[in-house]
């Protein structure tokens, strides 16, 4: 997913989407215990989405702690 697309949704879309991508990771990693992975490179996909939230996340309460002072 790209920042752009991320920086349009909500703090409350970033905390669904962040729980979903987290749980997509627990899952892959199942699956590589299992071997049953197809696409390996998609853990690090979801880790970099992961990041990605996080920062902005971070970017919105530092901007929210500015405007209050």
């Amino acid at each position: 997913m790209k920042a752009r697309e991320l920086r349009e949704m909500t703090d409350e879309a970033l905390r669904g989407l962040l729980g979903e991508r987290k749980a997509d990771i627990m899952n892959f990693r199942l699956q590589l215990a299992t071997s049953v992975v197809e696409n390996v490179r998609l853990a690090r996909e979801k880790r970099r989405d992961i990041a990605r939230i996080l920062t902005i996340l971070r970017e919105r309460e530092q901007n929210a702690a500015k405007g209050m002072k």
